[in-house]
């Protein structure tokens, strides 16, 4: 089995810039995996595909050298199984909020006696060599999202997790999660208080020897939370990507036709 790109980037001391796929093609997953990312992440929560398109997008990013990760729905033992089988090399998990769902969630992605992983690799086996199941329990990577207040509350116990291997903020939930909900979801947050839970999140996992990922909206947040010493950090997903370069592209263009300098 090769390792796992992510893994030979934080045994680097380096991190992960990231990529987001919300829509259910093999197309853009290719297209994506051509830009230069470290690991690109199928979103199969919010995103727009069920597990067959999951499965094409992961075939897609076979040779690129791009890390894959899934983003399952929820915390349910046979999505995690079922993603890693295809051949995903990393789990992140949203509403994790306790301490035994952080361990629900590790048992999933580990075979025994670690964990409760049936064997049955369909794909991960061709994707990845034989040498799989030897490797996977060491070789795959499982987020916890922290993203409640709930989790926000437990978040040392959560991050004390045997075999957990890293955290990983979703702004936006976690926004109009504390304190009641009085922020609207969003990224890059400024206020300080957003940011001192996310920093808060982030000692909590170099305090238990994990690594932190973010979703970011911006190359300069992202760079900003590489600073404060995040390991991965997400920039923006492809159709916002897409929305962004098509509006630029229309608004020069009827600039241009107009005579606008």
């Amino acid at each position: 089995m090769q390792p796992n790109r992510i893994r030979q980037l934080w045994s680097e001391n380096k991190p992960a810039v990231n990529g987001w796929l919300s829509t259910g093609s093999g197309f853009v997953a290719e297209i994506m995996a051509e830009q230069g990312y470290d690991t690109l992440t199928i979103d199969t929560q919010h995103g727009l595909m069920g597990h067959a398109e999951c499965v094409s997008m992961l075939i897609a990013l076979r040779n690129s050298g791009v890390c894959p990760l899934v983003r399952v729905p929820w915390l349910d033992p046979a999505p995690v199984m079922r993603a890693l089988d295809a051949g995903a090399l990393g789990i992140i998990c949203p509403m994790i909020n306790t301490r035994a769902e952080a361990e629900q969630f590790v048992g999933a992605m580990k075979y025994p006696p670690d964990g409760i992983r049936s064997f049955g690799p369909t794909r991960a086996i061709i994707a990845h060599g034989p040498g799989y199941y030897a490797a996977a329990n060491d070789d795959v990577v499982g987020f916890a999202m922290i993203e409640t207040e709930e989790a926000f509350a437990n978040v040392d116990e959560i991050a004390a997790t045997p075999g957990l291997d890293a955290l990983y903020v979703g702004p936006s939930d976690l926004a109009s999660s504390l304190g009641q909900g009085r922020l609207p979801p969003g990224v890059d947050r400024e206020e300080q208080d957003m940011i001192d839970a996310i920093r808060r999140i982030l000692d909590a996992a170099k305090k238990h020897g994990l690594r932190a990922g973010i979703f970011c909206g911006s190359p300069e947040y992202a760079a900003r939370a590489v600073e404060w010493g995040f390991d991965m950090v997400t920039v923006q997903n492809d159709t916002r990507l897409l929305a962004t370069a098509a509006e630029k592209s229309v608004t020069k263009t009827r600039a241009l036709i107009a005579g606008d300098d």
